[in-house]
Parts: C-alpha cells; sequence; structure tokens
C-alpha cells in the first residue's frame, strides 16, 4: 500500500502542476484551457477516489460513502474519454461523447444499490455480476480516445503516431493489472496518458504555428521579390538601356561578392546574407531614375552639364523610393541595405563622387561593389551614344581608375577573375 499512496500522491502532484501549467500557458484559448482544466481535475476526483476504496482501510460501517465514491470513479472514468476529445479541439464529438457515457452513469446509479456492477460487505469490496458491463464501457471509452488522437492528428500537418500508439498502450497496462490482478494503477496510466495527451496536442499546435510562420515568412519573400521586380521593371519600360543591365549587374555584384569572400577580402562583412542582399537588391540600384525626366533619360546623345546634374539626383531619389516602399512590408535591415545600394553606388572612392561626397570605407560595401558590377556593364554595352568596349579595354579602364573611382581591394578581386565577367 506504501507504493500505491507513493503513485497517486504523485498522480495528484502531476495533474495539479498540470492545471497550474495550463492556466498560466497563453497558447490556448479560454475554453482550450477549459477543456484540459476539466480532464485534469477528473483524473484527481477519481484517482482520489478509487485509492480511498482500496487503500486497505475499511471498515463496513463506510460502505454507503464508498458505494458512493465508486459510483463517481466508475461514471467519470469513461466521461474522461469526452474531455480528453474535448481537450484536443473536436468540441462537437466531445460532446456527443459525454452524454452517450452519461448514459453509463445513470446505469451505474440505478444498479449502485443491488450490488450488480460492484458491492461493500462487511469484508469489503467485491465485483457484481455485471461488472463486464463497466469494462466494455471503459473499452469503449479507450477505442473512443485513439480515435479521437488520430481524427486530431489528421487534422494538423505534423503528426507523432508513436504518440497515439503509447496512450492505448499505457491504459491497458494500467488495466491489465487492475483486471486480472486487482491491482489498483489505472488512475497511474490515465494520468501519464492525460498528461501526454496535452504534450501531443500542444506539440501539434506549436509545429503548425511554426509552419504557418515558415510559410507566411516564404509569402513575404515572395512578396519583397515581387516588389523589387515591380520596381525594376517599371524602370526598365522607361529606360531601354536598364532593363538586361539590371539583370547583368545582379549577377557581377554577387560573382564579385563572392570572389572577395573566396579572395579572403572583406570577410567581416560578407556571408551568405550579405551575398543574397546584394544579388536580390541590385535591381534597385537606379530606381531613383523614376524622378528623371524622359527627355533626359532617353536623350540619343551625351548629356548636356545641367542635364546630368538633373540625372545625379536619382541617387538620393533612389534611397527615398526605396525606403517609402519597402519600409514597414520588408525587414529594416533589408531595406536599408537596398537604400545604401540605390544612393551610394555613384560615390567614388576619392570622395568625387555624388550625392554625398563619400570617400573610401564610408562608402557601404554594397555600394562599392555595385559601383565596380554598374560601370563594368556600361562599358561592355552598347550605348545610344557609344559603341561597346571590348572586355580587356574595360578592364583596363576599371584598373586604371583603381583608388580613385573604385576601391581598390575589390578592383584586385575583380581582376584576377576576368573569366567570371565575360
Amino acid at each position: 500500500m506504501t507504493f500505491y499512496l507513493s503513485a497517486t500522491i504523485i498522480i495528484e502532484l502531476l495533474m495539479i502542476a498540470m492545471i497550474l501549467h495550463v492556466v498560466a500557458y497563453s497558447g490556448f484559448t479560454k475554453d482550450q484551457k477549459l477543456w484540459f482544466v476539466a480532464t485534469f481535475l477528473l483524473v484527481i476526483i477519481c484517482s482520489l477516489a478509487e485509492y480511498a476504496v482500496h487503500c486497505g482501510v475499511y471498515k463496513a460501517s463506510w460502505r454507503i460513502p464508498l458505494t458512493c465514491l465508486t459510483v463517481i470513479q466508475f461514471s467519470l472514468a469513461p466521461i474522461l474519454t469526452g474531455l480528453f476529445t474535448g481537450a484536443l479541439g473536436m468540441r462537437s464529438e466531445a460532446r456527443s461523447a459525454i452524454r452517450l457515457f452519461m448514459l453509463h452513469t445513470v446505469y451505474e446509479v440505478l444498479a449502485a444499490p443491488f450490488g450488480m456492477v460492484f458491492y461493500f460487505n462487511d469484508e469489503g469490496y467485491f465485483r457484481g455480476d455485471l461488472y463486464v458491463v463497466y469494462e466494455i464501457v471503459y473499452l469503449i471509452a479507450l477505442i473512443y480516445l485513439v480515435y479521437s488522437l488520430i481524427r486530431v492528428g489528421r487534422r494538423f500537418q505534423h503528426r507523432d503516431i508513436s504518440t497515439i500508439v503509447m496512450v492505448p498502450v499505457i491504459i491497458v497496462a494500467g488495466i491489465i493489472p487492475m483486471t486480472i490482478a486487482k491491482i489498483h494503477v489505472a488512475y497511474i496510466s490515465i494520468g501519464i496518458c492525460a498528461t501526454l495527451c496535452y504534450i501531443y496536442y500542444n506539440d501539434l499546435v506549436q509545429q503548425d504555428i511554426q509552419t504557418e510562420l515558415v510559410e507566411n515568412q516564404e509569402k513575404i519573400s515572395a512578396l519583397q521579390m515581387h516588389t523589387i521586380s515591380s520596381l525594376a521593371n517599371l524602370i526598365e519600360n522607361r529606360d531601354i538601356e536598364t532593363g538586361s543591365h539590371v539583370a547583368r549587374t545582379s549577377l557581377y555584384a554577387k560573382t564579385l561578392a563572392e570572389d572577395a569572400r573566396a579572395d579572403g577580402i572583406y570577410t567581416d562583412i560578407i556571408d551568405d546574407r550579405f551575398i543574397e542582399f546584394e544579388y536580390l537588391l541590385a535591381p534597385l540600384h537606379d530606381v531613383g531614375k523614376i524622378v528623371v525626366s524622359d527627355s533626359i533619360l532617353k536623350k540619343p546623345g551625351r548629356l548636356t552639364y545641367e542635364e546630368y546634374e538633373e540625372m545625379k539626383k536619382h541617387a538620393s531619389a533612389g534611397d527615398r523610393v526605396v525606403k517609402e516602399v519597402l519600409k514597414g512590408v520588408t525587414e529594416d535591415e533589408y531595406a536599408d541595405f537596398a537604400a545604401d545600394i540605390a544612393r551610394y553606388h555613384h560615390e567614388w572612392w576619392n570622395g568625387r563622387g555624388y550625392p554625398d561626397g563619400l570617400s573610401e570605407k564610408q562608402i557601404p560595401l554594397s555600394a562599392r561593389i555595385m559601383a565596380i558590377a554598374d560601370v563594368y556593364d556600361a562599358l561592355v554595352s552598347e550605348r545610344c551614344y557609344k559603341k561597346p568596349y571590348p572586355p580587356d579595354e574595360a578592364f583596363r579602364i576599371i584598373e586604371h581608375e583603381s583608388g580613385t573611382h573604385f576601391d581598390p581591394d575589390l578592383v584586385k578581386v575583380f581582376l584576377a577573375h576576368k573569366e567570371h565577367y565575360i
């Protein structure tokens, strides 16, 4: 009996701990919490009733209160299945099951005075001729619980079959000693299973939440790409020279960043995330051209000084456009990275660029990479005002402007991997 008492105390404490956890947990609605709390409370009541009857301390004068306790236990045990089902989110099915098992409660109440299911005499507790009815109802409840676990598992994207199998195994492991050897440990099994069901359901919810978060992040990423593509296409439709230029410069910028990391240049900054951002956001480098008039943007020839000054405004305008469009729909780091490329890709290493006259490492690395990719593509591409330069000539021009226009370390990397840009 010492083991029985210890086991009962452990189950009571476990159920109390689970109730406290459910009440404090913010991941369930009030209705969900009520179902779980009711389940754990019922286990407490039934296990205490069972212990009171079978603890080994008995007097014949206690037979009426003990009969009442046993009726409560026998009546509520199958109803636990309904509460389990409700706690697992199947509310309508749970209510139907509870109403069905309430018929068994009526049967237990009516049968108790006649000792048909169980009875107490001067010696103690004994099973009646119709005790098998309780066993059948209990078996039905067990089957229904397994059915409910399978049903609830199918509602989620993730399901743990091992848990579904473990629940009936643990319950049966508690029922067999009670049925065969009359060792009353059923509520030890039931208490463990109640906890297991709670963990199972909570895990299903959390895994689906995680999956939903990933799916939402993928949707956000798709939205970001769509936004970037739309902005880039907007410029492409206005500037006939920009379309393929956008695609090529994105690839050049990505390649240069990868080559720099491979050569040990700026490895404290260039990581996978940096390279991804450089490639994805490079198309926005000329988005500020949206503020430039068509007469300048599509002029078939070199620009005048005044026109060039007007064209230069696209850098600061690009910063503003990117922030207005991307802030709030993307993470700030993403928007800031794009804004740096748009604003600073015309800055020079010697400080003679625009719009802010930054020099050397004051210029964000993303923009310094973009500057080389942008100029190289402009050199090797045909424009309305010039023929394309051969790649070797373009390499010579970029080498000549190392330390003036371009970051010398990046130029070394660029020239060391010429084959990647031809």
